[in-house]
């Protein structure tokens, strides 16, 4: 307890005759098994509280005949109202298993067995100094518990603490256990059946009593955590993806919050959750209007889609390197986290997050490298201390990691990156999957082309039609040199203006003032770029400075751009 504790003594609460007999059959059953006792000098009593037992979401019919979702009320709980007493306990820090890392592990396996304990909670006994600080009171007495009840502040962690002694040296190696939940696996079924051996004399050992009807033994796969485990790696349990998906639209706030929640707990499986729930959660701001339009219903639609067909994501393999993708938009950025195994890529997590206000103002090269940066945080567990490949704006980045007089913000991401072990490719490649396979095809017939002349002379090989405006600038960030017939005023406007360049072999590239890097285009190339961003069924046919605007905010640059009039 906490220091300068004080007892409480609540009164009881008043129940109706329905209630009552919910109420005496729980007390009667209880005493009946020994874990509550009479108790009548307790300087501790907490009231009781009867709750509806509810079992996941249903659709009926309304009044109207539309289609509303509910949940189901199958019964009665009897609850402990121990908020008082868990205000003043000294919190029990003991950590409970991350899920994902709890479903990594025991994903993979050939063969399962599922053990539930029985009543896991009051199978642990209270200090008897400390059992009547349980004492509970109803119409028919007060009461305290010998055995560990439910709400109890600390219940979880020491449950959870009890658990991790019994097994410690048989976690992450022939089983895991989360609560109260229990899966051992094995690489075939004498191994699974050896491991199940070892875990059940354990469990005699120590007393510990399982539910043998919520047990399953050698099976190929089973429900942990709310997801299916098996050899192929983790998917979502259809069972409740199918509730979600008959859902209809909803009518009301407390109606997208429920939804959001149900799908957002899959939303590993999801990629691009964020940019898509984006329409959903933008009616969920305070005080705004709730209006279902169209753009609501294709993300409402689109979510139960993905969830129907959500890929079955797999455990990491840590002899392997990670690879990570990432993907930015106006709103929201995104990340995939996957490995490739014999040449074929898989999915391990998929991890999406809207921008606030103020990153939704950055520029687009910003974007993409707080896409990389909040990748990177999100998948730190998995890709520290491994080597990582990292696909996105490979000019972007890398210029990123060689700007000398960056902001403080781009400072505090440069010393984030520099924690990975980190090998930058470029994304386009990536994209460029088909092309990439039709470039590897061997062509079976012959090829009758022109015949191929081998004769040119040396001036027509080295000949430059037209030297472009940025040669000077080329030349020095690749060797260093500039004319040598220049004069002082030529040098000095030369290098106040050569910082904001940056050589990529074979492109030049220039950070311009708004912040946004452009490709430097030589004259020749003008005409084909300036008619495409006019003419094509985007450019929209705009006047001369609107379609130069158009060229530059595509990430093209070049005085001419500005200079030119449209003909």
């Amino acid at each position: 307890m906490e220091e300068e504790a004080k007892p409480t003594r609540q009164p009881q609460r008043r129940l109706n005759p329905h209630m009552q007999e919910v109420v005496r059959a729980e007390v009667l059953k209880l005493l009946q098994a020994g874990i509550i006792y009479p108790i009548s000098d307790s300087t501790w009593v907490s009231p009781t509280q009867v709750v509806p037992k509810k079992s996941g979401i249903t659709v009926v019919k309304g009044e109207n005949g539309d289609e509303v979702s509910t949940r189901l009320t199958t019964g009665w709980r009897v609850c402990i109202d121990y908020r008082k007493l868990n205000a003043v306990t000294r919190k029990d820090h003991f950590p409970l298993p991350f899920m994902d890392q709890v479903l990594e592990r025991v994903s993979g396996h050939p063969f399962y067995c599922f053990l539930d304990g029985y009543s896991g909670y009051f199978q642990i006994e209270i200090d008897v100094e400390d059992q009547e600080k349980t004492t509970f009171t109803c119409p028919f007495g007060t009461y305290a518990y010998r055995r560990m009840p439910f709400g109890l502040c600390n219940a979880p962690a020491t449950f959870q603490r009890c658990m991790l002694s019994i097994f410690s040296d048989m976690v992450e190696r022939i089983m895991e256990v989360f609560m109260d939940d229990i899966t051992v696996y094995g690489t075939s079924f004498e191994d699974c059946l050896s491991h199940l051996e070892d875990v059940l004399k354990r469990c005699i050992e120590k007393d510990l009593v399982l539910n043998w009807e919520k047990c399953h033994f050698m099976v190929n796969q089973g429900i942990v955590l709310g997801h299916v485990i098996s050899k192929k790696g983790i998917e979502v349990d259809r069972a409740k993806v199918e509730l979600i998906v008959k859902l209809p639209p909803p009518t009301n706030v407390k109606g997208i919050r429920q939804f959001l929640g149900h799908a957002g707990f899959y939303r590993r499986f999801i990629k691009d959750f964020s940019k898509i729930a984006k329409p959903l959660c933008e009616l969920l701001v305070k005080d705004a209007k709730f209006e279902w339009d169209d753009k609501c219903q294709r993300s409402f639609e689109l979510l139960k889609q993905f969830l129907t067909s959500a890929p079955i994501v797999r455990a990491p393999n840590w002899e392997l390197p990670f690879e990570v993708m990432c993907d930015s938009s106006d709103y929201a950025i995104g990340a995939v986290l996957g490995q490739r195994e014999d040449g074929k890529p898989y999915v391990i997590y998929y991890a999406s997050k809207s921008l606030n206000d103020a990153q939704r103002n950055y520029t687009t090269t910003e974007k993409e490298l707080l896409a990389v940066v909040y990748a990177l945080d999100k998948f730190r567990a998995y890709l520290i201390g491994s080597s990582i490949v990292v696909f996105t704006d490979h000019s972007a980045l890398k210029y990123l990691l060689t700007k000398q007089d960056a902001k403080a913000r781009l400072i505090r991401w440069i010393l984030l990156l520099q924690e990975f072990n980190l090998q930058i490719r470029d994304k386009k490649g990536v994209e460029n999957v088909v092309v990439d396979h039709l470039s590897r095809l061997n062509i079976a017939h012959d090829t009758h082309g022109l015949p191929i002349n081998d004769d040119f002379p040396e001036e027509s090989l080295m000949l430059v039609e037209e030297v472009p405006w940025f040669a000077h600038i080329a030349n020095y960030l690749v060797t260093g040199e500039i004319p040598s017939e220049w004069s002082s005023q030529d040098k000095k406007n030369f290098f106040a203006k050569v910082h904001a360049y940056y050589w990529e072999e074979p492109f030049l590239f220039k950070y311009c003032a708004d912040q946004i890097i452009r490709k430097c285009v030589p004259e020749q190339e003008k005409h084909g770029i300036l008619s495409h961003c006019h003419e094509n069924a985007c450019g929209g046919h705009f006047a001369s400075q609107k379609t130069a605007m158009r060229v530059l905010q595509s990430g093209f640059g070049g005085p001419h751009f500005l200079r030119m009039p449209m003909r």
